[in-house]
């Protein structure tokens, strides 16, 4: 392969985040005219590096050169106006404004400075559309009312409208048919052409096969690997993903298991614009065992989990509690059944932080506590006091707001309100989270003591440490369905990473043959 030629550089990057070094001593060079695929497992470093070369987010230490002169955004603005463009995995679209306007939003073309020139923002929206094959979609339309795909392309679009030298695509195909994808790809190929630098960030192996000229694997951090992608595939991108061999974990002595007490048939929740976020997905646990459900961004876990509380009434499917079909369709009469769920964010789904820990502890049991239009105040904080004890939450008054706690403690008031509803099934989406390494110690251990008392527990995690030394068994989501079911005492790292690459089915077998032991 021609060499390219080096557009940014990165040397020595280090990036501190309160608690976390997010990023090691890491070198990064970005040829231009190529795609330059990034990859690592969730919690990798490979967005905080491509916010950093966005001008999102800065770096703590180290140097960073664009053209061979240094460079150091401290906003966006400035890196797009050095021709970078950013295109996130979270859409940053508005949904009430039309194609035409969100590309241009932000540097609308005027007219003599008094009114927006709308014909030629129409204009110029038509040729970019064409551009991208999309020339199908009105310039005049709400975004909202397009398919997701479609919105994907529109937010490339809004890159390629500010003649970007340097174009970064985080999980770009994450929400496309393969048409689309097959229309982004000849895109990339005409940007290529054109001397533009494109970072491709991905999860779906095959792709990267597919598409990239180089290659950069993070890991933990730091650059576990960084060369061109000749001679590449995809054993070497798993090995340098999650290490030469895999870890041996500590397991605990497996218990009997009981009756299966918890089952979900056939769950599927429609996606907006057509297909499944949740893609006809049946799984069952039994009383006393964990089931760690593995996946990355996307796949559809969260989304599996609020269709089991019921937060999605549109969504298809069966659950059955102990054998019994579940019949309530809101979150209270799932509660009321035995279910339970520790969402992924605790700030924004799980506490209430201006209240106190006493109130939080409680919040979802209430009527425990009441009778008539009283409550008894005394008999709350004796229930609350007992969960303090129980899981050991480091406190000095149950009076204090809950946000005075560190954030295992915090977990931990999230895990006592739920235990309080005596559930019989506990949800666990990510459940250590933003914890640190002595409080995850803390929460498996409250994991496997809640489960010698009969509790079934299925959690999410795209740790896959944490998925292989915690479950009894695992299953793997990707792309909304189940991909993949493994018994946690044989299964590799390799599998699971093979399993969890999202990805056409009969790609994702040869994944798997490639990395089966």
């Amino acid at each position: 392969m021609e060499p390219h030629e080096i557009g940014l550089t990165i040397r020595k990057g280090v990036k501190v985040y309160p608690g976390t070094l997010a990023l090691k001593n890491v070198d990064f060079d970005l040829h231009m005219g190529a795609v330059n695929v990034l990859v690592g497992e969730n919690g990798a470093g490979k967005s905080t590096m491509m916010k950093i070369v966005a001008g999102v987010e800065t770096l703590t230490l180290g140097e960073m050169e664009l053209f061979g002169h240094p460079v150091r955004f401290t906003n966006k603005n400035q890196a797009e106006a050095a021709g970078i463009g950013i295109v996130f995995q979270e859409l940053n679209l508005f949904p009430n404004l039309s194609v035409a306007e969100n590309i241009f939003i932000g540097r609308e073309r005027t007219r003599g400075g008094i009114d927006i020139d709308r014909a030629y923002q129409r204009d110029e929206t038509r040729k970019l559309l064409k551009r991208l094959e999309h020339d199908d979609i009105d310039p005049g339309t709400p975004v909202g009312d397009l398919r997701i795909g479609q919105q994907q392309i529109i937010e490339i679009a809004k890159s390629l409208a500010q003649n970007t030298r340097i174009l970064i695509l985080d999980e770009p195909t994450s929400a496309l048919s393969a048409a689309e994808v097959d229309i982004l790809f000849r895109v990339i190929r005409d940007l290529k052409a054109d001397g533009v630098g494109i970072v491709y960030i991905s999860h779906r192996l095959e792709e990267l096969v597919r598409i990239g000229d180089y290659i950069t694997v993070l890991r933990d951090g730091a650059v576990t690997g960084a060369r061109s992608m000749e001679g590449i595939d995809v054993a070497w991108i798993v090995r340098n993903m999650i290490g030469g061999a895999s870890k041996d974990f500590p397991k605990t002595d497996v218990l009997e298991f009981g009756p299966e007490v918890f089952r979900a048939e056939d769950v599927t929740l429609p996606r907006p614009g057509g297909g499944y976020t949740v893609d006809h997905v049946s799984m069952g646990v039994r009383r006393g065992e964990i089931l760690g459900v593995y996946g990355l961004m996307g796949a559809g876990r969260s989304e599996f989990f609020e269709c089991v509380m019921g937060q999605h009434p549109h969504c298809g499917g069966r659950f059955f509690v102990e054998g019994k079909p579940v019949k309530e369709r809101t979150v209270a009469g799932r509660i009321g059944r035995g279910l339970a769920l520790i969402p992924e964010n605790r700030k924004q789904d799980g506490l209430i932080e201006i209240l106190s820990i006493r109130e939080n502890i409680t919040l979802s049991s209430l009527k425990d506590f009441t009778r008539f239009f009283h409550m008894n105040l005394a008999a709350e904080a004796r229930a609350a006091a007992e969960y303090v004890r129980e899981l050991s939450i480091k406190i000095a008054s149950l009076e204090n707001p809950v946000s005075s706690l560190s954030g295992g403690n915090q977990q931990k008031v999230v895990v006592s309100k739920a235990l309080m509803t005596r559930p019989k099934v506990l949800l666990m989406d990510e459940p250590s989270r933003g914890i640190d390494i002595g409080a995850k110690a803390e929460m498996f251990r409250t994991m496997r003591k809640l489960t010698a008392e009969g509790l079934g527990i299925v959690f999410i995690t795209s740790d896959l440490e944490e998925v292989m030394a915690l479950s009894d068994r695992i299953l793997v989501m990707a792309d909304g369905r189940i991909t993949g079911e493994f018994d946690a005492g044989t299964v590799t790292s390799e599998q699971l990473v093979a399993a969890s690459s999202p990805g056409k089915s009969k790609a994702r077998k040869d994944i798997l043959e490639e990395t089966a032991p």
